[in-house]
């Protein structure tokens, strides 16, 4: 997204934290019923806007002619959203629809910055679940470890990478995987986001899905590999030196990989601290060759 839309997910955003906060005190709900405001404020209703969210999404995504009339700058934002309205009217509840038309009113730079920016509302509506519900953490740790197994399974992940598979297959395939394994909200995440047209590398899908949920804990994620299982006390210390190095909470995400041979290879980001010691023979094969 450039400039413009990122400031039009940022007004959509902040809708999106309205609709889903409980009113505080007796002002803001009445101004709520002058308004007509529909809050969202339970998990189950948390829950189930993502579900309207990501379906919203997926209509846009695969209807261009309306993704286009929904963010057409000729038109006025006002005509924009009375097509939202028109479509969704007694097919979703007031806060999805409250949010399609707010999209709707904003200036987009292209039509699939649109459904890009509906996807990213279902996802957060889908955390706030998580966290209303308490089960936050769980969902992290559930979206990491599912995406450990996508890493590990050459043929799972070119299946859920494919592009041209039917997503019908591939949602059969994930509910296969995931029901009873997950809660609800990591499989709604991942059904949503792995059975898309544009899905690209499932294996980064789901690792953007983790940081995502990591971030709204308020910490960063660190991804450690390492050739044998940290011990807890590891762990705490390894917690600690990156949250002083890094002056903010930090999380890990532990991979055991025997083929790094001892040592960790950290990455916070973009930034990678390999002190492995496949990395350190490999840097010292390459001082003898030169």
């Amino acid at each position: 997204m450039d400039a413009s839309s990122r400031a039009a997910l940022a007004v959509v955003r902040d809708r999106l934290s309205e609709i889903t906060r409980p009113a505080s005190g007796l002002l803001e709900r009445a101004r709520d019923r002058l308004t007509g405001l529909e809050r969202a404020a339970s998990p189950e209703e948390l829950a189930a806007l993502a579900d309207e969210l990501f379906a919203v999404a997926r209509l846009l995504d695969g209807q261009v002619s309306l993704r286009r009339a929904l963010s057409d700058p000729s038109g006025s934002p006002a005509d924009r959203a009375g097509v939202a309205r028109r479509l969704l009217a007694g097919r979703v509840s007031e806060a999805t629809l409250d949010l399609v038309e707010t999209a709707a009113r904003q200036r987009w730079s292209r039509p699939l910055d649109l459904v890009e920016a509906t996807e990213a509302l279902a996802t957060d509506a889908a955390l706030d679940a998580a966290d209303a519900r308490g089960e936050l953490d769980g969902v992290e740790d559930e979206l990491f470890r599912f995406g450990r197994i996508v890493a590990g399974d050459a043929e799972l992940s070119r299946i859920l990478s494919d592009r041209t598979a039917p997503a019908a297959g591939k949602a059969a395939l994930l509910d296969r995987l995931l029901t009873g394994r997950v809660s609800p909200i990591s499989a709604l995440l991942l059904r949503n986001h792995l059975t898309g047209r544009a899905v690209g590398n499932a294996e980064n899908v789901v690792e953007r899905l983790s940081e995502a949920a990591s971030t709204r804990r308020g910490q960063s994620v660190a991804r450690v590999t390492t050739a044998v299982p940290l011990t807890d006390a590891q762990e705490r210390r390894l917690t600690e030196l990156l949250g002083r190095l890094y002056r903010r909470p930090v999380g890990l995400q532990v991979t055991v990989d025997p083929s790094v041979l001892g040592g960790l290879v950290i990455r916070v980001g973009d930034e990678v601290i390999d002190g492995s010691v496949a990395h350190r023979l490999e840097a010292a094969g390459r001082r003898l060759v030169g």
